[in-house]
């Protein structure tokens, strides 16, 4: 059999050269031409229809319920949206350290038990490995293990054993005999990817990918590795906390935005079965500056604590520095702040933090920063046992969220009793032992937590 044919693609127009040059003959753009496999030519149209077979209605299409299969560890079956899919393949990225390795071999360990599984590692020996395992006290002895890179070996090896699931650790150290560009070029990574998506899909296991992440913290590799994939999860947290966060950035079988919290042990992961208190300060007696946010994570209300610094500043530009959340939607806030509730923050440093190096990205966030602010600058804490959420607009108004009844149900259970919430989800049927202060304003909220 003949070797295929090595081109170069571009990734701006997508046209071919027969050897890399600096520049793109087609389209005239700089270092965009990536080494690819030489694609025989396409059939006609006339030979893509036989092959193809016969169209088919969508209505005749028969519909089956996927089965899932559980991977033993709670929180990751939550962000996979139920568990694991046959011939579905997940990418796991995160920083190095971080305890993708740890997590994947845990989950390995509890499906071992009733799945066959295949760990192939091209990062680790075996010896390293066993020795994880024994220092986490795993039960690992019915993995099979296979230390390899060669794309082709790996893939033979799975038709071989067959397994249910395999964990490829990582993608950016396989290589293809295909291609001649190093393990962890782009051209590598997309091969290399494709092919073991093409085998999940042909003979129903499931894959699990682990990726690399660049210093900005996005996957490393092209940006088409993460269209190939069913899902995207990220891994993250601060390497000086032992808390980690599994967040699903694409699913196609489940919710996006999911949130799994683990706990770093000496044993491995722990599942943390209630996050809100990773994220809740314990005071002994309320503090200025001080406010609990129900933030929604996926289909998880969680309860985060947001602080506020107010200064003065003691420089010509005021200082204004938010970790966790959106710097530019603080400056937004602080002008709504003085033009509609009359608190001026133009001579005052402002510092924004949420605790627990939780990141909150949605608007639900808005009125919780504007009363921590307030408190912070009059030095007068709110009341406790208080909760709030809400957008605030341009126009002052406090506008709705979404899942405002699950938000106040998971509050009223951690033990809150008083909530500050929009109009609009002001609940139907009182809520036991909570008091629900709805506002349409915002200075009807300062008013009503000071």
């Amino acid at each position: 059999m003949a070797k295929a044919k090595n081109v170069y693609s571009c990734a701006s127009c997508g046209g071919l050269s027969p050897k890399w040059q600096g520049q793109c003959p087609n389209c005239g753009e700089w270092n965009t031409l990536i080494e690819a496999i030489d694609e025989p030519k396409a059939p006609t149209r006339f030979e893509a229809l036989a092959a193809d077979g016969a169209i088919r209605k969508l209505a005749d299409v028969e519909m089956a319920e996927l089965p899932r299969t559980p991977s033993g560890i709670g929180e990751l079956d939550r962000v996979l949206g139920g568990g694991l899919v046959p011939g579905g393949v997940v990418l796991i990225g995160g920083d190095p350290g971080i305890g993708k390795s740890t997590l994947l071999l845990q989950a390995l360990t509890q499906l071992s038990g009733h799945t066959k599984t295949l760990y192939v590692s091209g990062e680790e020996s075996p010896q390293q490995i066993a020795l994880r395992a024994r220092r986490l006290q795993l039960d690992a002895g019915a993995i099979n293990l296979l230390a390899e890179i060669g794309l082709e070996r790996i893939l033979m090896t799975l038709d071989q054993v067959q397994p249910q699931v395999a964990v490829i650790d990582s993608i950016q150290t396989l290589y293809s005999q295909a291609l001649t560009s190093a393990p962890g070029s782009v051209a590598q990574v997309r091969e290399c990817a494709a092919q073991l998506t093409r085998f999940a899909k042909r003979t129903g296991t499931t894959i699990l990918l682990v990726g690399h992440v660049t210093k900005d913290g996005a996957l490393a590799g092209p940006r088409v590795l993460e269209h190939i994939v069913d899902a995207v999860l990220y891994f993250e947290g601060d390497t000086h906390s032992s808390f980690r966060l599994i967040r699903a950035i694409k699913n196609r079988f489940g919710a996006v935005n999911e949130l799994g919290v683990f706990a770093m042990t000496d044993k491995g992961l722990r599942e943390v079965s209630n996050p809100s208190a990773l994220f809740l300060s314990q005071h002994a007696e309320p503090v200025a500056g001080s406010c609990v946010l129900v933030t929604q994570e996926g289909s998880r209300p969680l309860l985060v604590e947001v602080q506020a610094l107010v200064d003065d500043a003691h420089a010509p530009q005021a200082r204004r520095l938010a970790v966790g959340v959106e710097q530019n939607r603080l400056a937004l806030l602080l002008a709504v702040l003085h033009r509609h509730a009359g608190v001026a923050t133009f001579d005052q440093d402002v510092f924004i933090n949420a605790v627990g190096g939780v990141r909150i990205n949605e608007p639900a966030a808005d009125l919780a920063v504007l009363l921590s602010i307030v408190s912070s600058l009059r030095n007068r804490p709110l009341q406790d046992k208080l909760v709030v959420f809400g957008e605030v607009g341009l126009a002052g108004e406090v506008r709705p969220v979404q899942r405002g009844q699950e938000r106040l149900r998971e509050a009223a259970k951690l033990g809150f009793t008083h909530a500050i919430v929009p109009k609009a989800n002001r609940p139907r049927q009182p809520i036991e032992g909570m008091t629900v202060t709805a506002v349409e304003r915002l200075e009807e909220a300062v008013t009503a937590a000071l």
